[in-house]
């Protein structure tokens, strides 16, 4: 289709929408600017509309369409909600600092301001180097715990971006990950227990488990005296996965027997609040038999489950229904999304809003996480910096363009993750609801601790749908367009 086409229907397009829009409000007052009763933020998959605000009115007139009501139902209750995000990695710090300051600040508060902003709320870093790091590290890369300190390259880039993020909104949350343990204590297999010097692969040695453990506390510590609480940390990045550029392979038998007699009592004499998370991979496990249900397992054990706050997943493989499964089998234990990304594989922005809408947002909320974590908040036009090994092909949530530093392409998941934390807050509570469903229509709803509901809704059909959202004292109606994502906040 040519540009002059595409102009023609995208004002045809606009000039349908608006003009449903006004239909609609001729019931109801007129909403004046910075006074509407309802926030709406809409992004639709043909970027007609990016994160667009739409100030809405209560309905003045009973809802006759009650076929299309969806009402908040806040006595049936879910998970508490921890935030949404991203990963803070080298490479995304390495790119944020080449910006200007004034660019840099701006795109921040854009994505980390409650209020003018986006209101993004839970990050994800690396303990040590990831696959987007700008070299391969460790906090003790000398043998003896006594050699432990935070990395040169953290301090240098990954200090100041968080001190940055936490003086625009200080309540974000941080997750931390290690890809590895420092490699002097890593063996080849628990069976020879061979050194084993390489980045790649290893398992971690008994022997070591205590001064691993030391190294998590030391961490945390250390983290805190800069002024960055660590709210928790899961044990290992893809701990099934062996051929990460920096990797360790740690099964639920390792990781069980590691929390049980070492890192769990180490928390505890430390008087640690930090959340222990496990397992960090994919719905599948990876198709490895012995590790399927990898959580469940390690929960079976008392003594064991007694640190563990709950587990991670990631997208990679599988299905989002494995959260409930595990939901189901040990209730108790919370669940959290940490890492997807996306790339020069068949991505596009359309396609890939209402993917992981669907199944990253608001199907992983819907089967009781409570965090969604995207990989990684920043990269250059090339997918860089990034590590020999590691994924060459990513793209940020936001790609920053090398020749000036400047131009920037808010990609998909830019917008799925603003659309999550701008709706929800962290503290809500997932709640239930009543009425219309339709093929093609998600969504899911909380209320906030400041007393407003939040939904997200997803049309993922090709035709506007007419939905009224309702609580027991207000009502108001929205016309979402053909796949297109929607927040809506609002004082009950």
């Amino acid at each position: 289709m040519s540009k002059s086409k595409l102009f023609i229907a995208a004002t045809i397009f606009m000039s349908m929408f608006l003009s449903s829009c006004n239909a609609e409000e001729k019931s109801t007052p007129t909403v004046p600017p910075g006074k509407s009763d309802v926030e709406v933020y809409v992004t639709t998959a043909n970027k007609s509309m990016l994160f667009t605000s739409i100030p809405l009115s209560f309905s003045t007139k009973p809802n006759m369409a009650v076929e299309t009501t969806i009402t908040m139902k806040p006595s049936e209750t879910f998970q508490e909600i921890d935030g949404f995000g991203a990963a803070i990695t080298g490479s995304t710090c390495y790119n944020l600092l080449k910006m200007t300051s004034v660019n840099r600040s701006k795109l921040l508060k854009e994505t980390f301001d409650p209020v003018s902003g986006m209101g993004y709320s839970y990050i994800r870093i690396s303990i040590g180097c990831s696959d987007f790091s700008l070299d391969e590290y460790t906090c003790c890369d000398k043998p003896g715990m006594e050699n432990f300190a935070i990395h040169e390259l953290d301090k240098r880039d990954l200090f100041p971006i968080l001190k940055e993020i936490l003086a625009i909104n200080s309540t974000v949350k941080i997750l931390a990950s290690p890809w590895t343990c420092p490699r002097w204590m890593k063996v080849n297999n628990l069976v020879d227990l061979q050194p084993y010097n390489s980045w790649t692969s290893g398992q971690l040695n008994p022997i070591y488990y205590q001064d691993y453990a030391t190294y998590f506390v030391r961490f945390v510590q250390e983290m805190k005296k800069e002024g960055f609480n660590i709210d928790a940390i899961t044990i290992q990045n893809e701990p099934l996965n062996r051929g990460n550029s920096a990797s360790l392979y740690m099964s639920w038998q390792e990781q069980a027997s590691f929390v049980r007699n070492a890192l769990g009592p180490k928390f505890a004499d430390a008087g640690l609040t930090t959340k222990i998370v496990v397992f960090d991979h994919n719905y599948n496990y990876d198709n490895i038999n012995d590790q399927l249900s990898y959580p469940v397992k390690i929960y079976a054990d008392p003594e064991t489950a007694k640190y563990v706050d709950g587990a991670a997943y990631h997208a990679y493989g599988g299905a989002k229904s494995e959260l409930l499964n595990v939901h189901n089998a040990f209730p108790s234990k919370n669940l959290y999304f940490t890492e997807m990304s996306i790339g020069s594989w068949n991505y596009s922005f359309d396609g890939d809003l209402m993917w992981s809408m669907r199944e990253l947002g608001i199907g992983t909320l819907n089967n009781f996480s409570k965090s969604v974590i995207v990989w990684n908040f920043m990269l250059d036009e090339k997918g860089a910096p990034n590590r020999p090994g590691g994924c060459t092909t990513c793209y940020g949530a936001v790609d920053v363009n090398t020749k000036d530093y400047a131009t920037l392409d808010r990609k998909s998941h830019f917008y799925v993750i603003g659309h999550l934390s701008k709706a929800i807050s962290p503290g809500a509570i997932r709640i239930g609801t009543t009425g219309f469903q339709t093929s093609g229509l998600y969504y899911t709803a909380v209320k906030n601790m400041d007393g407003t509901y939040g939904v997200v809704l997803q049309n993922d059909t090709d035709k506007s749908i007419k939905i009224t959202l309702a609580d027991d004292n207000h009502s108001f109606i929205y016309t979402m367009p053909s796949k297109s994502i929607a927040s809506c906040k609002w004082k009950k």
